[in-house]
């Protein structure tokens, strides 16, 4: 830390204040509805959010937060959300963040869904699907490069991440194993890595969070407890529609065992386990055919929230297609409520 930043801290740290409950609502709705490009895209607009324009969060800590959230199964965008919000408001905050950020895109999804299952072949209709997806690219690139110059400082960093692509593009090693092996090559030599310009204070006052936390240092054990109670109330919250679905059986029991299955092995976020589920998708539970699953990822890639979101848009087509809409409407939120 430097002797500035050292200074602001000291001089800060006790009239440090968390920003109020509904001023973090509105920009964790505000990042929920603005969450465009998949996790490249979610990923930039959040650091813009909370560490560029507010300073709640400093470079360190997100970029720190960010390698475990790559580590966990389900989308690691929407984990870092609810991970920010728990440090600034506790179970409460972390439900927040993690809500809204997939809430106004999965109920796009549900419109997208339904008018792509009645009108999907108007030619207006698809220009308009088309047009969206080329948008999206655009934003992709930008966040990709947005990421890459915050992240990647100095050759060995830049050497790694180069590799780490080739062995995901071309050798179609699993993500978490590259994943894994990047940590262990950074912790066998740490003085190749450690003097990136993330791992520094930058000039200027201390981020919000660092001066709460030096002021208090007890919060994050005291946050914990709670951590422990909400995680084993949301637990119940998955595994009771789970077991109802079941008992209803048909295609409910397919959608409720399928998803459950997606919500615990996703490792990697999205890109790692799409392939997996468009095999048993199209392949083993005829749900929808190869050129619908590439349909939805469009879709999903053109509409705020989670890139996993495309398993709503499969969910509902499987129960649009065995009952009609009412199905379809009951898989898709019974696959959103999966990845929450």
């Amino acid at each position: 830390m430097t002797e500035l930043a050292t200074r602001t801290a000291s001089d800060g740290a006790h009239d440090a204040r968390m920003p109020s409950f509904a001023e973090a609502t509105r920009v964790w709705f505000k990042i929920g509805c603005l969450s465009f490009g998949g996790p490249p895209g979610q990923i930039a607009l959040l650091h813009r959010e909370v560490v560029d324009e507010r300073n709640w969060v400093s470079d360190r800590r997100f970029l720190h937060a960010l390698n475990f959230c790559n580590l966990l199964p389900g989308p690691e965008a929407q984990q870092l959300a609810i991970y920010l919000g728990w440090l600034m408001h506790g179970p409460l905050g972390g439900a927040t963040a993690g809500l809204l950020f997939v809430i106004p895109g999965a109920i796009i999804m549900m419109a997208l869904s339904i008018i792509y299952a009645t009108l999907g072949t108007v030619p207006l209709i698809a220009a308009l699907f088309f047009g969206l997806k080329s948008a999206v690219l655009v934003l992709v690139v930008e966040a990709v490069q947005r990421i890459g110059r915050r992240a990647l400082k100095g050759r060995p960093a830049w050497s790694l991440a180069a590799a780490s692509f080739v062995a995901l593009f071309f050798f179609g090693i699993p993500f978490p194993v590259v994943v894994l092996a990047a940590g262990l090559i950074g912790y066998m030599a740490p003085k190749h890595f450690s003097g990136s310009s993330h791992g520094k204070a930058k000039d200027g006052p201390i981020a919000l969070l660092d001066a709460v936390l030096e002021a208090d240092p007890t919060r994050i054990t005291r946050l914990t407890r709670g951590a422990r109670r909400a995680g084993l109330i949301a637990l119940v919250l998955w595994l009771v529609p789970v077991v109802v679905l079941m008992l209803v059986g048909g295609v409910y029991a397919d959608v409720a065992w399928f998803f459950s299955k997606m919500a615990v092995v996703t490792f990697g976020g999205a890109y790692a386990v799409l392939a997996y589920v468009a095999q048993e998708a199209v392949q083993h539970y005829h749900w929808l055919a190869p050129s619908e699953m590439l349909a939805g990822l469009g879709l999903a890639e053109t509409t705020p929230g989670p890139l996993i979101l495309v398993l709503q848009f499969v969910a509902f087509l499987a129960g649009f297609r065995s009952t009609g809409m009412l199905s379809g409407i009951t898989g898709g939120i019974a696959a959103s409520q999966h990845r929450c």
